[in-house]
């Protein structure tokens, strides 16, 4: 789990219970929902909950680096709760599912001095790209 519930209780965030509603939905592994699919789910579980505090609250998670706001790809972005846990990204160029991945090893050691072109380089963000099982399927 991402255990996003507990580490805004933890940093003493107003949870309204739609504030609530939205981490729930996004609280779990391999999360990466658009904003519109957080919408539905909230909806299904606090109907009067309104596009633009969906929108908002997940403006603020992100801002609050609580929730990790992954490009789309010429798709609609994606949410991530796991932004306290270092992982890369497995995306099928298919349906655009995502899969949390934890590698052995430092991408960070993989740039060779040379190629870091005197950056003091303190993040790497890998995507690993192929097709899921149902869009390989023939």
């Amino acid at each position: 789990m991402s255990n996003l519930l507990e580490r805004l209780r933890g940093r003493g965030w107003r949870m309204t219970a739609q504030r609530r509603v939205v981490a729930e939905v996004l609280d779990g592994e391999h999360i990466h929902l658009t904003a519109d699919e957080v919408l539905a789910r909230a909806s299904a579980r606090l109907p009067e909950i309104s596009r633009a505090t969906v929108y908002n609250t997940l403006g603020e998670l992100v801002s609050l680096g609580e929730v990790m706001e992954l490009p789309g790809d010429g798709r609609a972005k994606r949410y991530d709760p796991n932004a306290h846990r270092p992982h890369h990204h497995l995306v099928c160029s298919g349906c655009g599912a995502i899969r949390d991945v934890h590698p052995d090893g430092d991408p960070l050691a993989a740039l060779p001095a040379a190629e870091r072109f005197g950056f003091s380089v303190s993040a790497a963000e890998v995507t690993y790209r192929g097709l899921c099982p149902v869009c390989a399927a023939p």
